[in-house]
């Protein structure tokens, strides 16, 4: 079966020293050692399609209307903003450009939601997806879901998976991932492996 790993999140403005909304990750992302294991994994992950899903809005933040939530705290606070540091990939990712296909469009919580993820998964003959990235409780989760619905098999790569608490990234990958997706280590599922 053809697996893809979808990254979600690897940007400036949860990741980067100065990163408008590094604290909202940060504590989880430290315990997870996010970063390290993510870069890892690429490294070793030759059999699989990578794909990268960032979010990235207008300087006018148009594509949002009344949001709520962590969407009106993006807008409120001048997130992800196009052309901006904050939106680009973070800098250790970018060493792997060429093995990285980016699809752009992701204005929401759900990386399927318009974009070409489903089509491009597609194209490229995918059953099963692997996620990764930030936030657990939301962009994770809301793809997950969705990808599930969509008819693909779903493995969390829970040791490259933060959240805005070390608690909420335990929650979600120990109670609520396994209601619809499985659970794997990054280094289960390298070169061979599941």
């Amino acid at each position: 079966m053809k697996t893809a790993i979808i990254l979600i999140g690897y940007q400036n403005d949860y990741f980067a020293e100065d990163g408008i909304l590094r604290e909202v990750v940060e504590e989880s992302s430290k315990v997870t050692n996010i970063i390290e294991n993510t870069v890892n994994l690429i490294n070793n992950c030759d059999d699989k399609l990578i794909i990268s899903t960032p979010i990235i809005f207008s300087e006018s933040y148009a594509e949002l209307s009344e949001p709520v939530g962590i969407l009106k705290t993006i807008r409120d606070v001048g997130a992800f903003k196009e052309g901006s540091k904050g939106s680009e990939t973070i800098v250790e990712l970018k060493a792997f450009e060429d093995k990285i296909i980016e699809i752009p469009g992701k204005l929401d919580l759900n990386a399927f939601n318009n974009t070409a993820l489903e089509q491009t998964l597609k194209d490229n003959d995918i059953k099963h997806i692997y996620l990764a990235g930030t936030v657990a409780s939301i962009c994770i989760d809301s793809t997950g879901r969705s990808a599930v619905e969509r008819g693909f098999k779903v493995t969390m790569i829970s040791d490259c998976i933060s959240g805005r608490t070390v608690f909420e990234k335990d929650f979600f990958c120990e109670n609520i991932y396994p209601l619809y997706s499985d659970s794997v280590l990054s280094t289960e599922i390298c070169n061979g492996g599941k």
